[in-house]
């Protein structure tokens, strides 16, 4: 209310609407309270006051470019007997559009509104305001879209836009534009309303039409804001606005370059993009987003040392750019410079020393590259953060696990409380704990994490059960997943640990039904097809549904992302051991001998001891019996040959 205070107090600057005062005077005693900013805002508009940038609301909704925007102030005050009508007489929705609007989210075409030619109307701009207060979405873009066609109501339509681009389709927003830039088309700032909503709306042809038009009157012309949040997703789109891109000139436009630089990047033309990348930069040669995309590009047509030296250049001109600091580091890392990546990363800690992502990154290369002392100081400095205390704590414990130092591990995991950490780092805990046979401890541990973060109570059964049959309580195990499973029925992680505990021979119906279920209830999961095809090879060794299934996850190349190499090797042993069963001895040679060599487990070690013996070569068994003798005399044996509840 403060603005209308001021305009009934004094003379306003402009003479003309000093005969409009009592007029809103009057609008103002009629009007609720609760509709004090909706009539701020329609009386603004209204009047058409300067209007300096878009619409904030615009701004937010779209990222529409902030083009200066200003409106000639009309005599509004000439007809005051007409005005102060509207407040005395009732409006209706009749009186507000051409043919009634017949499509409320269209428009009318721009020569059906030209007839009706004057100021915006107050009473309909306040009515529209109510409307949108109410939620009336859909009356309110209509009454603005209808105010915005008349004459001198910038203003007005920039609200409309903005309203309509919360309510409606961008394309809806779009033809809304285009339209009153044809009737307005000496308007500049809308030329980039139109620009940016074709791109939003993938009308490629529009909206290169429209930029050529933008550049051919100002070559420079800033177009960042345009471009803000219109990147395709997917190449078709891609393709079509490098087309539509393609003719324009970009020599002397940055952001423009960019554009067709990144664009042709994605289609693996780096030696066309690189032309373009550094026409932006010899505009703006020190703004990092253009230094880091030409990186990208170097690095598909030049030496890692190359790119290196690049970066670097242009770090130690821009010292105090961090992302150009982390973007050298991250590059030394992915070309296994860890050394290098190190040293960078002290001196950039040293830099910013109040910033905790450097500092953690440190602390996690010098843990990769075992520098220890290193790591331990700067978590500790991290630790001193609340934001970063967990995992400061957790990494500590990691740090500790390394250098065999189990006891101050458990110390720092154990302060882990963190949701994302806490898991693996109560894991660990338990793991040290079965380490010294303290089986007690170790269920306590869990126990406790179940009462404290009651999320992963799931996840400690199936630990829990874990536990108990690695100490041959199989049974005990069994009836503590049962009686999870009834707590949390559709818990896929317990159904599945039931099934692994459950024997392929004494129990095949129940496990059977329940591999089905949890295969149904999700197809993909290689782990559930496994288990589904050990199931049917232990009792039909010639089940070719079986054979299929365990096939089909050995024939996973490494570089599918389905592919898991603890998996790979569970499938290998099932294959092995069916042909083992089968007495094809060799077979089983082929499928682990060189999984052995690699990857040394006692089930594939026993699978192909007795494969030797099978084929009588008495070298290999010696030599094989002594090797599984020296690894795992101690009762020591690899995750791969238990049964995986986790």
């Amino acid at each position: 209310m403060i603005f209308f205070g001021s305009l009934l107090r004094s003379p306003h600057p402009y003479s003309e609407y000093s005969s409009f005062r009592a007029l809103l005077h009057v609008a103002i005693e009629r009007l609720c309270q609760r509709y004090k900013l909706a009539l701020s805002l329609a009386v603004c508009l209204c009047l058409a006051a300067p209007v300096h940038a878009s619409h904030p609301d615009i701004l937010l909704e779209a990222k529409i470019p902030k083009v200066s925007v200003a409106t000639d102030i009309k005599a509004t005050a000439d007809k005051p007997d007409n005005d102060s009508a509207l407040f005395d007489t009732p409006y209706n929705e009749d009186t507000l559009t051409i043919e009634n609007v017949k499509n409320i989210n269209g428009l009318a075409p721009a020569s059906l509104w030209q007839p009706e030619l004057s100021e915006p109307s107050l009473y309909a701009l306040l009515d529209a305001e109510f409307a949108a207060d109410r939620d009336d979405k859909r009356r309110a873009v209509s009454i603005y879209k209808q105010q915005s066609f008349k004459e001198d109501a910038t203003a007005v339509f920039e609200r409309a836009l903005s309203l309509s681009l919360r309510n409606e389709r961008v394309e809806d927003s779009l033809q809304f534009a285009k339209t009153w830039q044809d009737q307005n088309p000496d308007h500049v700032p809308a030329w980039f309303y139109v620009a940016h909503l074709a791109l939003r709306a993938h009308d490629y042809i529009l909206a290169g039409e429209t930029l050529n038009r933008i550049l051919r009157y100002d070559p420079r012309a800033d177009l960042s804001e345009i471009l803000i949040g219109i990147y395709p997703n997917n190449d078709d789109d891609k393709r079509e606005l490098l087309a539509a891109l393609q003719p324009l000139d970009s020599e002397q436009n940055a952001s423009l370059s960019v554009l067709k630089a990144g664009l042709l990047y994605q289609f693996n033309e780096p030696e066309v993009a690189i032309v373009h990348i550094n026409r932006a930069l010899d505009r703006q040669p020190d703004y990092v987003p253009f230094i880091t995309l030409k990186a990208d590009i170097l690095r598909k047509i030049v030496t890692a040392e190359t790119v290196i030296n690049y970066v670097s250049q242009a770090r130690l001109r821009n010292p105090d750019s961090k992302s150009l600091y982390l973007y050298e580091i991250r590059y030394l890392l992915d070309v296994k410079q860890s050394e290098q990546a190190w040293k960078l990363l002290l001196e950039a800690h040293n830099r910013f020393s109040d910033d905790s992502e450097i500092t953690l990154l440190a602390a996690l290369v010098s843990l990769d590259i075992e520098e220890y002392a290193s790591a331990d100081e700067l978590l500790n400095m991290l630790a001193k953060s609340p934001a970063y205390l967990d995992q400061a704590y957790y990494y500590l414990g990691i740090s500790a696990e390394r250098q065999q130092l189990f006891d101050q591990a458990k110390y720092y995991l154990n302060g882990v409380m963190q949701e994302d950490l806490v898991l693996e780092a109560r894991r660990k805990v338990v793991a040290f704990e079965l380490l010294d046979n303290d089986v007690d401890g170790a269920i306590a541990t869990l126990e406790k994490l179940r009462k404290d973060f009651t999320v992963f109570a799931p996840d400690t059964f199936v630990m829990q059960a874990d536990i108990l049959w690695q100490q041959n309580e199989s049974d005990e195990a069994l009836r503590l997943l049962t009686r999870a499973a009834r707590k949390y029925p559709d818990n896929e992680m317990l159904l599945f640990a039931r099934a692994q505990l459950l024997d392929d021979k004494e129990d095949y119906v129940v496990k059977r039904t329940l591999l089905n279920h949890l295969q149904a209830l999700d197809p993909s999961n290689l782990s559930y097809q496994l288990s589904y095809a050990q199931l049917l090879l232990a009792n039909e060794r010639s089940s070719e549904q079986g054979l299929a299934l365990a096939t089909a996850i050995i024939q996973i190349r490494y570089d599918d992302p389905r592919y898991d190499n603890d998996l790979h090797l569970q499938a290998l042993n099932v294959l092995a051991g069916n042909a083992l069963a089968k007495e094809n001895y060799q077979q089983v040679i082929d499928y682990l001998q060189t999984p052995y060599d690699v990857l040394p487990t006692l089930r594939s070690g026993t699978l192909l001891l007795r494969a030797y013996q099978g084929l009588g070569n008495n070298d290999k068994v010696e030599a094989l019996l002594a090797d599984l003798q020296q690894r795992f005399s101690f009762g020591q044996h690899n995750i791969n040959d238990r049964i995986q509840l986790y």
